[in-house]
């Protein structure tokens, strides 16, 4: 069925400020997201009885990977009401239910003062997180990749991975602040790791009512009764079968390879490698400005020589040196030797990060485009990416961590098979249709 719609007149001015406008929410909410994992080393304590470090660290990943499973949710629903209610509206949602459960978490009692309750409460935050986070990437990188031109659409939808990765590396740069200059080790492990929390959900709510002037990227067309019946339903959208199961197969390897040398590595360094953990904190934060830095960089060679070519040299490169940048990193003692290996990983990670929205995007026609996106790939980092640090872990406690390079490997591997026989959809794209 074709689709009718009405593409919204944007200035290169509106157009511009709309974008920033989408990655500062996107932003904040992936800061909220990430600050559970680089406080996590501080909180693991409070909340599982006492024990050793990998098992304190299993159960905190073991939520991690919980809220991860929420993400389908949070992806079908809140694309199927992007879809039918407007991107502006969605995001709008998704940035409140990030506040609370930012906000529950810095006030959430320990193990010690309620039992049992302290985790519990620490999971339905985490659900609720995860619905949040699963509506968000799909309609963000629906909003960034319909405001942007055709000639630079892979450039300006690179922006979300950008904001992506500020958030998570504001996440790291407050925590080396409380860690160097305003707090001890003894208080951050009692009381100081809530702090992030909290800015999280002041943040986020701030940001909330900067979405509400967001202008719309795209309006269907309401006569359409047709057209206007299918929006955002599971129905139209498997009437892309292709397009579902090209976002779940290119997204297997990059979020497993981005989740491992991203937020696991902080604790990969710690506990194998044997750095302290402000030097680990230290060494992820410098990975990841650079890391950042080359998201537009990567979107506008895209943009320039296509899709399909920057993925295909992810899933080459990404297959066969991850063994032995992992394998090097585990015995390594250096600051810099790390800094390097992992900054070799990120290279070549960003071929995949950098334009993953625009290429899901541009596999979709508007009237199901932000639930093709959204939820299929939330099933699928949910399972491979959630699930990262947990995988990684489990190996480490039954001493094969090695086993886990060979699983990252494998799985890059499996999704190059994706990247090579996929069309290039700088080509073929359905945001002009």
């Amino acid at each position: 069925m074709q689709n009718k719609t009405n593409a919204i007149p944007q200035t290169t001015v509106e157009r511009v400020r709309s974008i920033i406008g989408g990655s500062l929410g996107n932003l904040v909410e992936w800061y909220d997201w990430y600050v559970y994992t680089a406080f996590s080393l501080y909180f693991a304590g409070s909340f599982f009885p006492s024990g050793n470090q990998t098992v304190q660290l299993l159960n905190t990943a073991g939520i991690f990977a919980i809220g991860f499973l929420m993400r389908p949710i949070g992806g079908w629903v809140m694309g199927a009401f992007a879809d039918k209610k407007g991107r502006k509206a969605a995001l709008t949602i998704s940035v409140l239910m990030m506040s609370i459960g930012s906000l529950m978490i810095a006030v959430i009692p320990s193990y010690k003062q309620i039992g049992v309750a302290a985790p519990l409460l620490l999971v339905l935050a985490r659900i609720i997180q995860g619905l949040s986070v699963g509506g968000e990437y799909g309609t963000s990188a629906t909003y960034l990749s319909e405001m942007a031109t055709k000639k630079h659409r892979g450039f300006y939808s690179s922006f979300q991975y950008v904001t992506l990765i500020m958030g998570q590396l504001i996440a790291l740069g407050v925590l080396v602040l409380l860690q160097r200059v305003f707090l001890t080790d003894q208080q951050l492990h009692q009381w100081g790791w809530r702090i992030p929390f909290g800015i999280g959900a002041v943040l986020a709510i701030t940001v909330m009512y900067l979405r509400r002037s967001l202008q719309e990227s795209v309006k269907l067309d309401e006569k359409d009764s047709n057209i206007k019946a299918t929006r955002g339903t599971i129905k139209a959208m498997m009437q892309h079968p292709k397009a579902v199961l090209t976002v779940m197969g290119l997204t297997v390897g990059g979020t497993l390879a981005f989740y491992t040398f991203t937020t696991y590595m902080q604790k990969f360094l710690v506990n194998t490698s044997g750095f302290s953990k402000n030097s680990a904190t230290l060494i992820s934060s410098l990975t990841l400005v650079v890391f950042m830095l080359l998201q537009p960089l990567f979107g506008l060679l895209s943009d320039k020589i296509g899709r399909k070519p920057l993925l295909i040299g992810f899933g080459v490169f990404g297959a066969l040196t991850t063994i032995p940048i992992m394998t090097a990193l585990s015995h390594t003692k250096d600051v810099w030797i790390a800094f390097a290996l992992i900054m070799c990983a990120l290279i070549i990670v960003s071929g995949y990060t950098s334009i993953n929205a625009v290429v899901k995007a541009e596999l979709f026609p508007a009237n199901v485009r932000a639930l093709g996106v959204g939820f299929p790939y939330a099933v699928a980092v949910s399972i491979f990416g959630g699930s990262a640090e947990w995988v990684a872990l489990q190996f480490k406690n039954h001493r094969h961590e090695d086993w886990f390079y060979w699983y990252v490997s494998i799985c890059i591997a499996l999704s190059l098979l994706i990247y090579a026989f996929m069309n290039d959809t700088r080509k073929y794209s359905k945001i002009e249709d």
